[in-house]
C-alpha cells in the first residue's frame, strides 16, 4: 500500500481446528490487497513515540502496534469478518510530522476506498495524522461534518510551538478554523488534577464538550450515554481516539502517564459500542500503549477487546455507513 513503510507480517494465536466455530482473529486477518472491495476493516500500525518524547512522558509506545496485533491475535471471532492489515507508518527519527501527514495520507486512501480504519498507536500524537485522514477524505469534500470523541484524562489542547502528544486537538481546532469549518470535539473522561486551568479555559473558549472523570463513573452510566448520543447526533461521520491512560492504572497501567482515577472499562466499553451502532464510525486508533510497562499485558489485552468489540460491531453495520456520493449532512 501506498504511504506505509513496513509491510504486514504473519498473524499467529491458538488455533483450535479448521472451520469458522473455530475462527480467530489471527486466521481472519490478511495483508491488504490492492484492490480489496470495500466495506472491510483495516488495520495500520503508527510506530512513534516522539510525541511523547516531547511531551516529557515515557517513552516506548513505538512498540505498541506490535503488541496490540499480539493482543488481537487470539481473540475469538463470533462471525466472520474481512478484516486486513495494511503494515505500518513507521516516525524516522524525529520527524514526527512527516509520519503524521504520510499516516493521514494512509487514512484517507483507505477511508475513501471505503473501508473502516483502525490506527494502532503509538503516542497520542496519532491523533493528529488520523484526524487528517478523516478531515481530507471525499466524504468530507462532499459535505459531510464530522466529530472527533476522545476518550481521554487530558485535553491535549497545548498551544505549543512544536507538535507532540500535548497538541493534537489544539492542532486540530486551529486547521478547522482556517479552512472555515466548525469543529466539534468531544472529550470523556478529563482528569482534573492532570488539566490546569489555562486548559479548561481553552476548552471553553473553543466550545469543547467534556465530561470529567468524577461523572463517567457506572452509577452515572445514563449520562454518559446522553453525552455520547446528543454528540453522535450532532455529527455525519465520527473519528472515535482511545487513549488508554482514561482507564484506571490497574487495568491499563502499560501507558504512558496512568490513572489515578480512571473511566471504569464497562463505561468505556459501553461507550464504543454506542459508536460502533451508529453506523457513523469512519475511524478508530488507540494510543499510548507502553509495552515495557504493560503487566501481564494488561493494557494490550484491555485494548485489543476494545478493539475487537467495536470493530466487530462496527462491521456488521457497514450498509449503514455513508457513501461519498450520497452524503447529507445534519448541520
Amino acid at each position: 500500500m501506498r504511504y506505509t513503510d513496513v509491510e504486514p507480517t504473519a498473524w499467529t494465536g491458538r488455533d483450535d481446528g479448521p472451520g469458522i466455530e473455530h475462527l480467530r482473529w489471527h486466521r481472519a486477518v490478511e495483508p491488504l490487497p490492492e484492490h480489496a472491495e470495500s466495506g472491510a476493516g483495516v488495520l495500520l500500525g503508527f510506530r512513534s513515540d516522539e510525541g511523547v518524547r516531547r511531551n516529557k512522558g515515557r517513552p516506548g509506545a513505538a512498540r505498541g502496534p506490535a503488541a496490540l496485533r499480539r493482543a488481537l491475535g487470539p481473540l475469538a471471532l463470533a462471525a466472520p469478518i474481512r478484516v486486513y492489515d495494511a503494515g505500518d507508518v513507521v516516525v524516522d527519527g524525529t520527524d514526527l510530522e512527516q509520519g503524521q501527514y504520510r499516516l493521514g495520507a494512509a487514512a484517507t486512501q483507505l477511508i475513501d476506498a471505503g473501508h473502516l480504519v483502525t490506527i494502532l498507536g503509538g503516542g497520542h500524537e496519532v491523533a493528529y495524522g488520523s484526524y487528517l485522514g478523516v478531515a481530507n477524505s471525499e466524504y468530507v469534500a462532499a459535505g459531510a461534518h464530522f466529530g472527533v470523541l476522545n476518550l481521554d484524562a487530558h485535553f491535549d489542547l497545548r498551544a505549543d510551538a512544536r507538535p507532540s502528544s500535548g497538541t493534537p486537538f489544539r492542532q486540530m481546532a486551529d486547521r478547522e478554523r482556517e479552512h472555515g469549518r466548525r469543529f466539534d470535539y468531544a472529550v470523556l473522561g478529563i482528569a482534573q488534577p492532570s488539566n490546569t486551568a489555562a486548559l479548561f479555559a481553552t476548552a471553553d473558549d473553543l466550545g469543547m464538550k467534556y465530561l470529567l472523570d468524577d461523572d463517567c463513573t457506572t452509577a452515572n452510566l445514563t449520562g454518559v450515554e446522553s453525552f455520547v448520543t446528543d454528540f453522535l447526533d450532532t455529527v455525519d461521520l465520527l473519528y472515535l481516539t482511545i487513549d488508554l491512560d482514561v482507564l484506571p492504572a490497574a487495568i491499563a497501567p502499560g501507558v504512558s502517564a496512568p490513572a489515578a482515577f480512571g473511566v471504569p472499562l464497562d463505561v468505556v466499553q459501553r461507550v464504543c459500542d454506542l459508536v460502533a451502532g451508529s453506523g457513523k464510525l469512519a475511524l478508530l486508533d488507540v494510543a499510548e500503549l507502553n509495552p515495557a510497562l504493560d503487566t501481564d499485558d494488561r493494557t494490550a489485552r484491555t485494548a485489543a477487546r476494545l478493539i475487537h468489540r467495536t470493530v466487530t460491531t462496527s462491521l456488521t453495520r457497514s450498509d449503514d455507513r455513508p457513501t461519498s456520493g450520497g452524503v447529507h449532512p445534519t448541520n
